[in-house]
């Protein structure tokens, strides 16, 4: 009997948590129009031989990585690989910052090393308020880059910062991250869509 009560608890639980998932994803068709925008930003940034850097901290630094990884390897198609740097993927530079000028400058002291004008900053952050990755948009203005984020919870100070910024409409993390992820693979599948009509 409890072992009845149990699963059924479970499976309302799951069934519950799908669904909120499957509704935060959907909310993304309300931003279509930035999320296109911010795409075309990329997109052109790369044609020119730009780089694109990303940064995130947690499960967000997982998606930073991502991002990056699939533009120098390949996401679904063969095409000529694209310059991308996840500036939370190196743990030399990040002890080495956050031991040296501490962890809030991790990310802005590599976007000063590394990011040109024209350059694209892409921080992932899903409350918004996280500082390191807000100090990475300010260096990235101060060097002339297209700042990008990814962001939720009404998108925090880091908003103010970006160029582009598509803010989840949740207040739950794992929902946010989970729609960033669609994000991701939006940019990623239309990057290589224009690579194949080329």
């Amino acid at each position: 009997m409890w072992e009845t009560v149990r699963m059924a608890t479970e499976e309302s639980f799951v069934r519950n948590r799908i669904a909120r998932s499957a509704r935060v994803i959907a909310s993304l068709e309300s931003n279509a129009g930035a999320i296109a925008r911010m795409i075309d930003v990329i997109k052109d940034s790369l044609s020119h031989g730009r780089l694109l850097v990303s940064c995130g901290n947690g499960g967000s630094a997982a998606e930073a990585m991502h991002l990056t990884e699939e533009l120098i390897g390949r996401y679904r198609l063969d095409r000529p690989a694209l310059p991308a740097i996840c500036l939370n993927a190196d743990p030399t530079a990040l002890t080495c910052i956050a031991n040296d000028f501490g962890f809030e400058q991790v990310f802005s002291r590599q976007v000063e090393a590394l990011v040109h004008r024209g350059d694209v900053v892409v921080g992932f952050s899903t409350s918004g308020a996280s500082e390191n990755v807000r100090r990475a948009f300010a260096k990235g203005r101060e060097k002339g880059a297209i700042c990008i984020g990814l962001l939720g919870k009404g998108g925090g100070a880091c908003a103010a910062l970006c160029d582009h910024a598509i803010i989840v409409d949740c207040d739950e993390t794992e929902h946010i991250q989970e729609a960033h992820q669609v994000l991701v693979h939006l940019v990623l599948e239309a990057i290589e869509a224009a690579y194949t009509l080329k």
